[in-house]
């Protein structure tokens, strides 16, 4: 049996030993979850008449219109998760399913990601998975034996803090290393697996969209210190950059990894 498809039932069987009322000791429930995420929307609704979304994998701006909390799970450690079903306001037969992870403690809102979108079949729409493991799946697929280590929902949370502080009207100004040319950029995702390298700390790649473009992607690699216990990103540096071959826009590598060194490529 296959990894993905071996941490896929480890997390299925996880979480429907969950229950969906929540903890008997615990302060929060997801019934208070959906409850937050539903106020979190209904101000964003109140505001702009519709819930705006980025998709930031399709470079577009989405005006949602709520149909329904489909399903709030909990993971014990790690905070709750609330699946919205929306459609768009210019066709309600459009579809989409949104994910909102909150803080287990304090219920605040630390992402909101598309879990399932939109993908026409003839005249029809049908919901598309956007990747084989979902991303709040991966908390409960790690293996016990990490379970002191930094988990790879730490190492996002310090990314996505670090990113969303450093932004300025959704543009991250990064400086070329290379070049000394500052990069205007949209954040599209972080890869997994997130990585520990011996003596250097945390490290996790992501992928970012030139700002104003649809098909130029830059892969940048961060490096995380685990700072008195709170992760911090100590370097950021450009791992790929978008180049034209034959008239498609690709990712080529400035260095690669030889013994958990980067080694520049001349």
């Amino acid at each position: 049996m296959s990894c993905v498809k071996t941490s896929v039932l480890l997390a299925l069987g996880i979480v429907s030993l969950l229950p969906v009322t929540g903890w008997a000791d615990e302060e929060h429930t997801p019934d208070d979850a959906s409850a937050v995420v539903q106020k979190y929307l209904a101000a964003r609704v109140k505001k702009e008449g519709v819930f705006r979304f980025k998709d930031a994998q399709a470079d577009a701006q989405l005006e949602l219109v709520q149909d329904e909390i489909r399903v709030a799970r909990g993971i014990h450690g790690y905070g709750f998760f609330v699946c919205v079903q929306f459609h768009t306001k210019a066709d309600a037969k459009k579809p989409y399913d949104i994910d909102f992870w909150l803080k287990e403690d304090s219920l605040d809102v630390v992402d909101v990601r598309i879990h399932r979108a939109p993908k026409r079949d003839g005249d029809k729409w049908t919901l598309v998975t956007r990747n084989p493991l979902l991303w709040w799946w991966i908390p409960a697929s790690e293996h016990p034996g990490d379970f002191e280590e930094k988990r790879g929902w730490q190492i996002e949370a310090a990314i996505n803090g670090y990113i969303a502080k450093q932004a300025k009207d959704g543009i991250f100004t990064l400086k070329d290393d290379k070049t000394g040319e500052q990069r205007t950029l949209n954040f599209v995702e972080i890869h997994r697996p997130m990585r520990k390298m011996d003596g250097k700390g945390y490290f996790a790649c992501t992928d970012f969209r030139e700002n104003r473009s649809s098909n130029k992607y830059y892969d940048i690699d961060f490096w995380l210190a685990d700072k008195n216990g709170t992760l911090e990103v100590t370097e950021v540096r450009i791992h790929k950059e978008p180049k034209q071959e034959d008239g498609q826009w690709v990712q080529v590598p400035r260095y690669n990894f030889e013994k958990g060194k980067a080694k520049d490529i001349p």
